[in-house]
């Protein structure tokens, strides 16, 4: 039962409603320096904790809470008759609820230009005293750290008259926890204020076992970032399926972060296989950029997860019959199409992600490497320069697409270059991909040329044109555009893509034999452009 609590507040939030909610069931409230001024200027009845310790608040308010009669009616055991007796021998009352957060260090050491004197002020120490007492002595103390849970707290004790001992439990670890993520923050500032220490705190909550690894004998588990802005998987619900694996975390995010890239001025598909795109495609309409998606490669497409920022319909339901994928990831889904996938399979992942359709919040990457964590900005943007370095002028008809191939090529693994189609006007498909060699030569000729007529021969074979086909082939290969990662080192990639009858090629620029590869380039009739800005993705 709560007969007494302590309430000491940096943030005011709720804690009048909260304060009052209590005085009405009984309980005596006592409170410190701006929290008995604003409790007693709402009329609420509080006894000042000098009062209970016999000593004011000392030291600019440094010191108030920091003795026996407050610590020991908060640590005190209540099921030892020994300490029990001491509370009565020392005139010690119990204290069996607190609301105590801390002064806003972080907000303070952000702010532009603050001295270390001013973020040292706001460095508290009596409030993690009191939350660590209080939690430590959780079964018998209830602790609030978070005005959010006030609500439910006063809920609980007008129903029972007590907080339960699984909510006391609860709101321990979270008052830990939030001591834990404030001594983080006062020790990574100071590391590198007063040390010239760079130190990385990272934290991630919500652990989960999945299905396994990268491979079946592996052990993963996927941790959420509690305070992460944007789309993420980590706030996709599942509506359907079995449990997802390491693959599906990496495969997933490859495909949201590509359409998120591509943008939301049409419905876009992102179909990845092993962490690269083997289909991506815009279009008028969702099963239209599906089929145009699923064209950039349909035997990779097997097994392969798909993302869009459209509702996912019956129509693009149905379009999957025959055809297995791991995940479908999109903002919703119509209830149509929900129950037909759902039918389809009980092994077919549904991933609702409501956000979908935002930017990406987190300004950072983090790859851990045997001993060590590397940090990097995201790789934000797609070019510097859009310059035509050749004598047949870059055509400004091809911009729209050159775009969208560069965003392909971003979401490839290195070496890559990607191949991509107008197929409709205004909407875009990756013929091919070379991805993940270990020299560009091999992305062009032997995988994104060679899949490129794979996939014409295909369409060809469907539409039928009345032409034939190495007609239709060169006609299409001509009309593509070719995008490059990084930057050619030799002419021999621009040699290979000229070969297969390839145009118009986009490349950062910045070999030592640019003027070199320009030249080839002009003798062959290709028409390129430099961005100056690399795309690798290891």
């Amino acid at each position: 039962m709560v007969k007494r609590a302590l309430l000491s507040v940096s943030n005011k939030t709720g804690i009048v409603e909260f304060a009052r909610g209590l005085e009405s069931l009984g309980v005596d409230i006592i409170s410190t320096g701006g929290t008995t001024k604003v409790l007693r200027g709402a009329g609420i009845g509080v006894t000042d904790v000098s009062d209970v310790t016999g000593y004011p608040e000392m030291m600019g308010g440094r010191v108030k809470t920091l003795h026996p009669k407050i610590h020991g009616g908060l640590l005190c055991l209540r099921d030892s008759k020994e300490q029990m007796a001491e509370a009565v021998t020392e005139n010690i009352a119990l204290i069996d609820l607190i609301a105590v957060n801390l002064y806003p260090f972080e907000i303070t050491v952000s702010k532009i230009g603050v001295e270390p004197e001013e973020a040292i002020e706001n460095i508290d120490i009596g409030g993690p005293t009191l939350l660590r007492s209080a939690a430590k002595n959780y079964r018998f103390v209830t602790v609030l750290s978070d005005p959010a849970d006030y609500g439910h707290i006063l809920k609980e004790l007008r129903s029972s008259g007590i907080v339960s001992d699984s909510t006391r439990a609860a709101l321990a670890v979270k008052a830990f926890r939030h001591t834990a993520d404030y001594d983080a923050a006062i020790y990574t500032y100071l590391s590198s204020t007063l040390l010239g220490e760079e130190i990385l705190h990272l934290k991630f909550t919500d652990g989960v076992k999945l299905r396994y690894g990268e491979n079946w004998h592996q052990e993963a588990y996927f941790y959420k970032e509690p305070e992460i802005e944007g789309p993420s998987l980590a706030k996709a619900i599942q509506l359907h399926g079995k449990k997802l694996s390491y693959n599906n975390y990496v495969d997933a995010d490859n495909a949201l972060q590509t359409v998120i890239e591509l943008g939301n001025a049409s419905p876009t598909v992102s179909i990845v296989k092993h962490n690269n795109p083997c289909g991506l495609a815009t279009g008028s309409t969702l099963i239209q950029a599906l089929n145009a998606a699923w064209d950039g490669d349909p035997i990779s497409a097997y097994g392969s997860i798909i993302c869009t920022n459209e509702i996912f319909d019956l129509e693009g339901a149905t379009f999957l019959n025959e055809k297995f994928v791991e995940i479908i990831l999109a903002p919703d889904f119509k209830p149509e199409a929900l129950e037909y996938l759902k039918n389809k399979s009980e092994n077919l992942r549904l991933l609702k992600l409501p956000e979908l359709r935002k930017d990406l919040g987190t300004k950072y990457t983090y790859k851990y490497i045997i001993g060590g964590m590397l940090k990097q900005s995201r790789d934000i943007g797609l070019y510097e320069k859009w310059e035509s370095v050749t004598d047949i002028p870059y055509p400004e008809s091809k911009t729209s697409l050159s775009k969208f191939c560069l965003k392909a090529c971003k979401a490839t693994k290195s070496n890559a270059v990607a191949l991509a189609h107008e197929y409709n006007p205004g909407f875009f498909m990756v013929l091919s991909i070379g991805a993940g060699q270990p020299n560009r030569v091999d992305s062009i000729r032997k995988l994104a040329a060679t899949k490129a007529v794979e996939n014409l021969r295909a369409l060809y074979g469907r539409n039928k044109p009345d032409i034939p086909f190495e007609e239709y082939r060169k006609k299409k290969m001509s009309e593509c555009v070719m995008a490059s990662d990084a930057f050619f080192p030799f002419d021999d990639s621009i040699i290979h893509a000229a070969e297969n009858d390839i145009r118009y090629i986009i490349s950062p620029g910045g070999s030592i034999r640019d003027r070199e590869v320009i030249a080839t380039a002009n003798l062959l009739g290709v028409s390129m452009i430099f961005t100056g800005m690399r795309h690798f993705l290891h």
